[in-house]
């Protein structure tokens, strides 16, 4: 258990006790998307060297100069709590070098962690006046997960893409091209972003003050007006609701995002907490960064299709639920394609004139497989 920074008396101390994991690989945190598309990048040859001759491009300088200039950096003589948050952070996680922090005047509540050579944390006066000391561990954590993962970079190479896009919107399938892209960017950072929920859970070591960041991130600063078990049920209201045509509004809804929504960030936490991979973490048992030149790619993609295959599998989602009729040819599929879009309903269908029961949807078909899934899927 940490009790403060044993090596140098001087440096504040967490405000209560917390584990620490020496040598902590990010692999231990990552989900599992996050992890595959890292880990192959990492494996390129020159990959890093190519996106670094990419600097002079980059606004990476000009978003420095801008925050060193027109924002407030963090250290002991200015937001000292949040310097304290950050080194412990880092200290828990067991980054050796504390990235620079900075404190942006914007009332939307936010935060980032961007750069190529080195990581820079940002994080708004909107989300500082928000957010209480532990949720605020925790968003901290989060940035530094970024940083430990190696994120910042893939973060400012959708930064400019994102605005290169605007800047060539006139030119014929110029913007079509770079928004294909920023589209493939933006689907692996919402991965990242679940990844990142986790690091500032392995950081703060309180998950009801990770469950109420989330809440104020969605509602605003109501505490009392809001309750996590509520909060939750929409994720799984969300995730189970309607028929095809909602599961196709959700794909459009999240397309343009960078995050994934607050509740689904928040029902995938407690997921995540509640699971063996979390305590075997906490047991001081996980995968150590000496061992990351030795990963295995094909590891990676494997198990972060089988993440994908249960998913679809124990999924709520009528269109989810399509995909694994299909998969499994599901004697009622054809039926179900004539009755239109409200044939994909969340509610399991009625039986056809004349069949027994047992040869569409019933407890033996495909869509019922895997123990306990109704119970615990969001």
């Amino acid at each position: 258990m940490s009790d403060g920074h044993e090596n140098d008396g001087d440096e504040n101390v967490p405000s209560r006790q917390r584990r620490r994991f020496p040598g902590i690989s990010s692999r231990a945190y990552e989900h599992p998307a996050d992890r595959s598309a890292l880990v192959a990048l990492r494996k390129l040859s020159g990959f890093d060297t190519v996106f670094k001759a990419l600097s002079g491009l980059l606004p990476e300088r000009s978003l420095r100069l801008l925050f060193l200039s027109d924002s407030v950096r963090v250290s002991d003589q200015q937001f000292a709590h949040l310097n304290d948050m950050l080194r412990d952070a880092c200290y828990i996680l067991d980054l050796e070098k504390v990235p620079p922090m900075y404190v942006n005047q914007d009332p939307v509540p936010n935060a980032m962690c961007i750069g190529l050579d080195e990581p820079i944390i940002v994080v708004t006066t909107g989300l500082v006046e928000l957010l209480d000391e532990e949720e605020m561990r925790a968003v901290v954590g989060h940035e530094v997960g970024h940083a430990l993962s190696g994120h910042a970079v893939y973060r400012t190479i959708l930064l400019f893409l994102t605005s290169l896009a605007v800047r060539v919107a006139w030119i014929p399938l110029g913007n079509l091209a770079i928004m294909a892209i920023v589209t493939a960017l933006r689907e692996w950072f919402r991965k990242s972003e679940l990844s990142a929920d986790r690091a500032g859970l392995l950081v703060g070591q309180d998950l009801k003050a990770s469950m109420r960041g989330l809440m104020k991130i969605a509602g605003g600063n109501h505490l009392h007006e809001m309750n996590v078990d509520a909060f939750l049920k929409q994720a799984e209201e969300y995730e189970a609701g309607g028929d095809l045509r909602d599961s196709v509004l959700k794909i459009l809804n999240v397309l343009p995002r960078s995050h994934p929504f607050t509740t689904v960030r928040a029902a995938e936490l407690k997921k995540w907490a509640e699971s063996r991979d979390f305590q075997r973490i906490m047991d001081g048992h996980y995968p150590r960064r000496s061992e990351d030149k030795d990963t295995s790619v094909t590891d990676s993609f494997r198990e972060s299709a089988s993440h994908y295959a249960t998913h679809v599998k124990s999924s709520k989602d009528p269109l989810m639920k399509l995909v694994t009729d299909i998969a499994g040819g599901a004697g009622d599929l054809g039926g179900r394609v004539r009755r239109g879009f409200g044939g994909f309903t969340s509610a399991p269908p009625r039986d056809e004139p004349g069949q027994d029961g047992t040869g569409t949807d019933g407890a033996d078909g495909p869509g019922t497989d895997g123990p306990g899934d109704a119970g615990s899927k969001n």
